[in-house]
């Protein structure tokens, strides 16, 4: 799932070097930190967040097959 938000990530930003991903692992869930430069951070969320939520939905529905739930943040 990381690799997947990291390809989502950089094609959408115009400084790709910058973006990372963490995996945080916690009982209920997986939890992903997504961090961008801050001039990038407006093409990741979008008009009224339909990017971030668009993103979200993708990452979850690749989740269905590991059984898994994930959770996407976005970070300053």
């Amino acid at each position: 799932m990381k690799e997947l938000l990291e390809v989502i990530a950089r094609n959408l930003v115009d400084c790709p070097e910058k973006v990372t991903v963490t995996e945080n692992e916690t009982e209920k869930a997986l939890v992903l930190e997504l961090k961008v430069a801050p001039e990038d951070m407006g093409k990741v969320i979008g008009k009224q967040g339909r990017i971030a939520k668009a993103i979200r939905t993708v990452v979850k529905a690749a989740a269905i097959h590991e059984d898994k739930k994930i959770i996407v943040e976005i970070v300053q």
